[in-house]
């Protein structure tokens, strides 16, 4: 595994995003404050960690036991604070489900009943789960993604995806360091073991449904939940930031198939009583309460002018209030 470290002290392990790497985070170590070892890997089939298959199956269960294996070999036996960004947010629920964590801080994280295809409360709109999986990649952005075209023409362009999704369309990178981030999503691997993964097909609308491997599958709510944090005991301090401009992570996201179909998009969307848009958001929210109702402490911040990643748009008070928690934590 790729790692970008900084720092000595108490673990902290960043967890990145899909179609990114560890180095989505290195521009905030420099202005840590003293105490805490930072790590943030390139995660299974991204950056320049060694490429090995996805299971989708165990949905972000990989992600979770390679993180365990890193600490292992680095000889860290202390529980981790862990943070992790979108699909880094269910990675990091699926190691506290299973190991002890110091803390958990979600940025914009995929919501407990994964990506796609699912009511308020978790239940799909199907029981296949159509309309989540690797099927529901645009397959030009793949396309494209796959050739490592770093050109700005048109919407489905890696480069114009980076800057109108991964943070707000208004915020901008300097060049060098656009070029650099860019470099790190094209290094995403791409194809049935990687993005977007395999597919099968569905009598329902609109006609696939995940298959097995790689990470839009892993994403599924087929195998992708993480509602049991709530049962867990100890319960660990969780902080919850999110950008209010998200267009990724959102109530009626247009990445989503329910948000699409009604938006005429994909055709043949079958309404709004059988596939209303997820609302993922809301999902998120209603489980952080339960979670509070049961006893777990529960921090939150909205970032009003932030999109999917307030670390780069809102780098200096998203900076201030996680390293603030976690001092707070101990």
């Amino acid at each position: 595994m790729q790692v970008v470290e900084a720092g000595e002290g108490t673990p902290v392990v960043l967890l990145h995003g899909n179609l990114s790497s560890g180095r989505f985070y290195e521009h905030l170590f420099p202005a840590a404050p003293p105490g805490y070892r930072l790590l943030a890997p390139d995660m299974r089939g991204f950056g320049d960690s060694e490429r090995v298959p996805l299971d989708a199956t165990r949905g972000l269960r990989d992600w979770a036991d390679d993180t365990a294996a890193l600490l292992r070999a680095l000889g860290i036996a202390r529980a981790p604070h862990l943070a992790g960004w979108s699909t880094g947010g269910a990675a990091i629920a699926a190691y506290a489900l299973e190991r002890p964590v110091a803390s958990l801080t979600f940025i914009d994280p995929v919501g407990p009943y994964g990506y796609g295809a699912t009511k308020l409360d978790g239940t799909p709109h199907y029981d296949d789960f159509a309309g989540s999986g690797g099927g529901t990649g645009n397959p030009e952005f793949t396309a494209r993604l796959a050739a490592g075209d770093t050109s700005s023409e048109g919407d489905t362009a890696p480069r114009n995806v980076l800057n109108s999704s991964y943070w707000n369309p208004e915020h901008r990178e300097p060049r060098e360091r656009e070029d650099m981030l860019l470099g790190e999503l094209l290094k995403s691997a791409t194809g049935d073991d990687g993005y977007p993964g395999d597919t099968a097909t569905s009598e329902h609308w609109p006609g696939v449904a995940p298959g097995t491997r790689g990470i839009l599958n892993a994403l599924s709510p087929k195998y992708c939940n993480w509602s049991a944090l709530v049962d867990l005991e100890p319960k660990p301090p969780i902080l919850w930031t999110h950008g209010a401009r998200d267009i990724v992570v959102a109530d009626g996201s247009p990445w989503e198939l329910g948000t699409l179909g009604q938006l005429g998009v994909v055709p043949g969307w079958p309404g709004e009583d059988a596939f209303a848009p997820q609302p993922m958001v809301g999902q998120i929210r209603a489980l952080l309460e339960r979670y509070a109702v049961h006893g777990g402490r529960v921090e939150r911040e909205w970032f009003e002018e932030s999109g999917h990643f307030p670390p780069i748009d809102a780098r200096e008070r998203w900076s201030a209030r996680f390293f603030g928690f976690l001092e707070s934590v101990g």
